[in-house]
């Protein structure tokens, strides 16, 4: 049976396990404070000791909460593909007064420079009983903030982000509350517990071709498989 990993994935922690490569100060530029390498982003290494498990979609390193991790290319297909709709909600501290119009035009829709967004379920919500963020957001006093529940089906590039920005609610703190039925619940940044879940059927992924027509494709183990049996088949002849 499959291995599921839910961790809370703490703020400016990549998620993968690879390291990015080291960035060099300019050359023309020889002042000691520049000439040395630049630290590496921390990774999920830092928190997950288990081998041969991988993230199941993505979560921004500027993010934080609940991140999936498994063993089983299914499964991992089965959460992060937009096909299966699995939903996903944060819980977004915004800058800016409540703004019932703003809900609303984010529930329905807004429009980014890669398409409108699909109708999402949006409500205000109370500042929620979180760990405090290291480190902390920054705050200007003028100006209010409160928080917001959203939950989308779909997973464009800094999605929420670009989504309250649309409306003129820039976010400050973005946290992933759920994916589907599973929840941070009882996990605190760093900290991750293993589930054996049932590995969901294998279904061929629906593209569409140049004339916009649905085309169904063969997950890349299926392909592999059929591929394998061919040949074997073309041998025999």
């Amino acid at each position: 049976m499959p291995t599921l990993i839910l961790l809370n994935k703490p703020f400016k922690v990549l998620s993968q396990f690879t390291p990015e490569k080291l960035q060099h100060a300019p050359t023309n530029i020889t002042t000691p404070s520049n000439t040395a390498e630049k630290p590496l982003k921390d990774t999920l290494a830092s928190y997950i000791k288990q081998k041969h498990v991988y993230p199941a979609g993505r979560l921004d390193y500027d993010s934080e909460g609940l991140l999936l991790l498994t063993d089983d290319g299914a499964l991992q297909q089965h959460i992060s593909h937009p096909q299966y709709k699995l939903p996903k909600t944060y819980w977004v501290q915004v800058e800016g007064e409540q703004n019932l119009e703003a809900i609303i035009a984010l529930r329905k829709g807004v429009e980014l420079k890669d398409g409108l967004t699909k109708p999402a379920l949006v409500e205000a919500i109370e500042e929620p009983d979180l760990w405090p963020r290291n480190p902390p957001v920054r705050f200007r006093q003028s100006i209010p903030t409160h928080w917001l529940s959203i939950t989308i089906s779909e997973g464009k590039n800094r999605q929420v982000r670009r989504m309250t920005a649309a409306v003129g609610l820039p976010t400050l703190r973005l946290v992933r509350a759920s994916i589907g039925d599973w929840t941070l619940e009882g996990l605190q940044p760093g900290e991750h517990r293993s589930i054996a879940v049932p590995s969901p059927p294998n279904q061929p992924i629906k593209t569409k071709n140049k004339a916009g027509k649905p085309k169904a494709h063969r997950t890349r183990k299926s392909a592999n498989n059929t591929n394998a049996k061919d040949k074997k088949g073309k041998h025999k002849r």
